[in-house]
C-alpha cells in the first residue's frame, strides 16, 4: 500500500511557493495577508500560529489582527472593508469559527472575492462552478495536489465523497469534475452507502465521525483520502477512517494526523501568491 505522505508534499509546494515569493520581491512586489481571529477558541489560535508560520516560511508578510471576544459585527466588517480597499494586503483570511454574535456568512460575503484566500466566497464558490478561474478552498485543493503528485490519476476513475458540506465536499466534488472524474456525492441519507463507496476507485471521507470508514466500505486497491480530524475513545487524533482497517484493502491512503491537514496551509500560501497575481493582471 501507498503511503500519501502530505507532510512531504506540502513541504514541496511550500518550498515552490517560496521561491516564487523570492522571485517576485527582486521584481519589487511583496505579497502580504492579513489575517483576523476574533476571540479566544484555543484551536483557532494554534492554526493562527501555524498559518504566520507559514508565511513566515515562504516570505509572505503577515498582518495580524487578534480581537477580543466582545467585538461587534460591524467592528468587524469595517475591519474587512478596510483590508479590501487596501493596496498593500493582498489576501484575507477570517479565522472560523466566529463568536456567537457575528454572522459567519455576513463577514465571509463582506470579503473581496479577489482578497478571499479561504476560497469561501460565494464569488469564488460560483467561479469554480462554472470552471473560471477563481480561488479555490484550501482543503480540496490540496487533496488535487495530494492525488496528482501521488501519481493517481483522477481522469475517468469513480470518485466518491462522503460529505457534503461547503467548505470540503461539495468543493471536492467540482474540482474532481474538473479533472474528468465521475462523481458522486454520499451524505446522512445516502441509502446503502457501503455498496456506493465500495465502487469508488477514490473515496474521500469528510463527515468527522471518528474511524467511520472501515475496510467494508472500500474496493480493493482504491485510494482513500481521510479529511477527518476527529478524537478517539482514548483521546488520540484519528480521522474519518479506520487507518489499520482500511490499509488491509486500499491501495493508497492518507494518515491523520500529516495527510490532509499539512496540505490546506501549504494551499492558503499558494492561494496567496494566486490572488495577488490575479489582482495585478486586472490593473493591466
Amino acid at each position: 500500500m501507498q503511503l500519501i505522505d502530505g507532510k512531504k508534499i506540502s513541504q514541496d509546494i511550500k518550498d515552490e511557493v517560496k521561491t516564487k515569493v523570492a522571485e517576485l520581491k527582486e521584481k519589487g512586489r511583496e505579497i502580504s495577508l492579513a489575517v483576523i481571529l476574533v476571540g479566544d477558541n484555543s484551536a483557532s489560535a494554534v492554526y493562527v500560529r501555524n498559518k504566520k508560520k507559514a508565511c513566515e516560511y515562504v516570505g509572505i508578510r503577515s498582518l495580524s489582527y487578534e480581537l477580543p471576544e466582545a467585538t461587534t459585527q460591524d467592528e468587524l466588517v469595517k475591519l474587512v472593508e478596510e483590508l479590501n480597499g487596501r493596496e498593500d494586503v493582498d489576501g484575507i483570511l477570517v479565522q472560523l469559527p466566529l463568536p456567537k454574535h457575528i454572522d459567519e456568512d455576513l463577514i465571509i460575503r463582506t470579503i473581496a472575492p479577489d482578497k478571499d484566500v479561504d476560497g469561501f466566497s460565494p464569488i469564488n464558490v460560483g467561479r469554480l462552478s462554472i470552471g473560471e478561474k477563481g480561488i479555490v478552498s484550501c482543503t480540496p485543493n490540496g487533496i488535487i495536489e495530494l492525488l496528482k503528485r501521488s501519481d493517481i490519476s483522477i481522469d475517468g476513475k469513480h470518485c466518491v465523497i462522503i460529505g457534503r458540506s461547503n467548505i470540503v465536499g461539495k468543493p471536492m466534488g467540482m474540482l474532481l469534475l474538473r479533472e474528468n472524474g465521475t462523481v458522486t456525492i454520499c451524505h446522512s441519507h445516502t441509502k446503502d452507502l457501503k455498496s456506493i463507496t465500495k465502487q469508488a476507485d477514490i473515496l474521500v471521507a469528510a463527515i468527522g465521525k471518528a474511524k467511520f470508514v472501515t475496510s467494508e466500505f472500500v474496493k480493493e486497491g482504491a485510494a482513500v483520502i481521510d479529511v477527518g480530524m476527529d478524537r478517539d475513545e482514548n483521546g488520540k487524533l484519528c480521522g474519518d477512517v479506520d487507518f489499520d482497517d482500511v490499509s488491509k484493502v486500499a491501495g493508497a491512503l492518507t494518515p491523520v494526523p500529516g495527510g490532509v491537514g499539512p496540505m490546506t496551509i501549504a494551499m492558503l500560501m499558494t492561494n496567496c501568491v494566486d490572488a495577488a497575481l490575479l489582482r495585478d493582471s486586472k490593473k493591466q
